[in-house]
């Protein structure tokens, strides 16, 4: 299984908004700190608007922060609501009556089961806890005022 580029960069943002928690972080300096286009990080933090994660203000002092507590966000709805499809084969998806052996092998279940459990395990996570006790992250992720 492999996540998005766009939930890579949206948990990413979440933890840098969650170590400068105290102020907005602008776009251009969330794209300079993990060295990736503003347009593709335009597109992270307005999904991340759109799930309720982070605060958008516009203006010239503008920027993103943390719409909730770092405690109060569970890594598992963040992977939910940033990936489109966490279906690893087509009988998990729409597109079951494409697999010859839909409906008859065991496969289909193991694989809907290894992905809810990659989800619980994420669901154990705040977005506190990976950033709480982590000086190294603390320092790299550390925006200048």
């Amino acid at each position: 299984m492999k996540l998005t580029s766009h939930t890579d960069y949206g948990l990413r943002v979440l933890m840098a908004l969650a170590v400068n928690n105290d102020r907005l972080i602008t776009i251009e300096a969330l794209a300079e700190l993990h060295k990736v286009s503003r347009n593709h990080l335009m597109k992270v933090a307005q999904s991340l608007v759109a799930l309720g994660l982070v605060r958008s203000v516009r203006g010239r002092r503008g920027g993103l922060v943390l719409a909730r507590e770092p405690g109060a966000i569970r890594m598992g709805s963040v992977v939910r609501g940033l990936e489109t499809d966490l279906e690893l084969v087509a009988c998990l998806g729409d597109r079951a009556a494409t697999c010859v052996l839909s409906g008859a092998c065991g496969l289909t279940d193991a694989l809907r089961n290894a992905i809810e459990a990659f989800l619980a395990e994420l669901d154990r996570l705040t977005l506190a806890d990976l950033v709480a006790t982590r000086p190294a992250v603390h320092r790299r992720l550390a925006i200048a005022a």
